[in-house]
């Protein structure tokens, strides 16, 4: 069991960074993005959903150049396979492999906003992205509906494991999280966000900013 002084660090890590009035302001315009998306239709949850599948071992700058090079002629949406991987091809660690991801996902692209708003809760919604998206794990999955307005799921990545090994909150940085130990750090997460008073979305941002010096979606 992690010593509750361990949680109140990491939330002083946080609370530094949302008192640095330029940080804030990135931060506070990058949820309004998130929560304006929530609102918007298919082609714009599909496009989040694109993203997220690209940046799992990659990084945020090349998946969103990545978007970009598909939204161009409307491969994302129409493209075969191999005008998908071609267009990655250069741009993107894994090409072949996320092209198959993305053909695969079209699937789900007519109905995908529909069936996230028809679950119980966010959590229950993220179950259904794991089972039935290729390519998404928890955390994936997580950044997503994030991206897309919900902001009560924890984006456990590199960065925030490393936030939770330094203020003392785990022992060690694992190369892979099930999903039990994922849920476990979630509410652990969880519980700094409640001293915040801030939703875990909203401190994601700050602890990815703490570490990567930039506040991408």
């Amino acid at each position: 069991m992690q010593p509750p002084d361990a949680l109140d660090r990491l939330a002083a890590v946080v609370r530094a960074e949302a008192e640095k009035p330029e940080i804030r302001r990135k931060v506070e315009a990058r949820i309004r993005e998130f929560q304006a998306a929530q609102g918007e239709g298919e082609d714009r949850w599909f496009e989040e959903l694109v993203f997220c599948l690209l940046t799992a071992n990659y990084s945020a700058r090349g998946a969103l150049a990545c978007i970009a090079a598909l939204n161009e002629g409307d491969t994302m949406s129409e493209g075969n396979l191999e005008q998908l991987r071609t267009c990655l091809e250069h741009r993107h660690r894994f090409p072949s492999k996320r092209a198959e991801f993305i053909l695969k996902a079209r699937e789900h692209k007519n109905d995908l906003k529909k069936t996230i708003t028809s679950q119980l809760s966010s959590r229950v919604a993220r179950d259904w992205l794991v089972e039935n998206i290729t390519g998404l794990g928890m955390k994936e999955a997580s950044h997503f509906l994030r991206n897309v307005g919900y902001l009560d799921l924890a984006i456990i990545d590199k960065h925030i494991l490393t936030h939770m090994l330094e203020q003392g909150i785990i022992g060690e940085r694992p190369a892979s999280l099930t999903r039990k130990r994922y849920l476990e750090y979630e509410a652990i997460l969880t519980r700094v966000a409640a001293r915040l008073g801030m939703p875990l979305g909203t401190m994601d941002l700050y602890l990815w900013s703490k570490k990567s010096g930039e506040v991408i979606k």
